[in-house]
């Protein structure tokens, strides 16, 4: 049985920092892309940041760059998401998802694209305080 899930969220101030973790089991995970997403009350889901276990490549939404960093731990199917410099925009429900993408990994076009994605976490919420 696929498991994917999310730790590390809570409450900071503006301009801390939160390191999310997305521990998976049930799958091969060599074989798959592993993306963060948020979905903040009233908008669709966006992708934040992806990780292809093919290369170790990382791919990043322009609204994160520079102070979010992807990481992959393959020992302990672990991918973690480094958060800094928070700001109340980036208040949501986050979640990892795992997407199968054993040879090339995801390209920046498909990356963020939700339907991609084979399998979910819970989800985990992250406020920020102004």
């Amino acid at each position: 049985e696929v498991h994917l899930v999310e730790s590390g969220g809570g409450l900071v101030q503006a301009g801390g920092s939160l390191r999310l973790s997305c521990a998976a089991s049930g799958f091969t995970f060599d074989d798959y892309a592993i993306g963060w997403f948020r979905q903040a009350p009233g908008k669709e889901r966006e992708g934040v940041s992806c990780i292809n276990s093919s290369d170790g490549s990382t791919l990043y939404a322009d609204s994160v760059k520079g102070r979010f960093t992807i990481s992959s731990d393959y020992e302990k199917n672990t991918v973690y998401l480094q958060m800094n410099s928070l700001q109340p925009e980036d208040t949501a429900v986050y979640y990892c998802a795992a997407a199968l993408a054993p040879d090339y990994g995801l390209a920046e076009y498909q990356w963020p694209n939700v339907p991609r994605y084979d399998y979910w976490g819970q989800g985990i919420q992250v406020t920020v305080s102004s």
